[in-house]
């Protein structure tokens, strides 16, 4: 898609609707770089498409940052978090997850965002995205053999743990309501009470 498509349209949206090709990621960041994306815009890569993220309400931001403190607090220097940041899936596909705790390196990924491999655990928390999450995220995870998956559903107020991916699947998937308690099968010895997510 050539930059006078989206000059023409006036938002991004319309000129995704009208897309007639997938974009690499270098598109993507061609796009960025001449301004055709900018940061309010709130949108990651998925499958070649350019995809508007959901606006991150205050019930999703505080979620965010009590998840990551519990977090923190108990892995120390064993894993790198990482907040609302790019994983580079593939050419096709760089979403920003709510979280994704990585392997440890020293440069913090300097010269190129995270692959799945560095991968340890990726949560995604969903208000209005929930259903969003569950249907086209968690198969890009699985295919892309991220071997566990959260996804918090705050207007259900529950939370998911999928694991095992086979094909574009979970093959296990366990549901968690407060007052039950999450590891991630990385690091067992975390424990995170799910009644700190869905504060009321």
């Amino acid at each position: 898609m050539t930059t006078e498509v989206f000059e023409m349209t006036g938002t991004v949206t319309h000129a995704l609707r009208d897309a007639r090709r997938r974009f690499t990621v270098d598109d993507y960041y061609r796009m960025a770089d001449a301004g055709i994306l900018v940061p309010d815009d709130r949108v990651e890569l998925l499958d070649g498409q350019v995809v508007q993220m959901s606006p991150s309400g205050s019930r999703h931001a505080a979620c965010i940052r009590i998840l990551t403190q519990l977090i923190t607090d108990r892995l120390g220097t064993r894993g790198l978090i990482s907040g609302q940041l790019p994983v580079r899936l593939d050419q096709w596909n760089e979403p920003e997850p709510d979280i994704a705790i990585l392997k440890t390196r020293k440069d913090g990924y300097l010269h190129a965002h995270p692959a799945p491999s560095d991968v340890l655990l990726i949560v995604e928390i969903g208000d209005s995205s929930a259903s969003s999450d569950r249907l086209v995220k968690l198969p890009l995870y699985a295919r892309f053999q991220i071997p566990e998956v959260w996804l918090v559903d705050l207007q259900s107020k529950h939370l998911e743990v999928h694991r095992n991916p086979t094909g574009h699947t979970y093959t296990e998937v366990t549901r968690i309501q407060p007052p039950g308690a999450v590891q991630p099968a990385a690091f067992p010895d975390i424990q995170i009470d799910t009644t700190r997510l869905f504060p009321r």
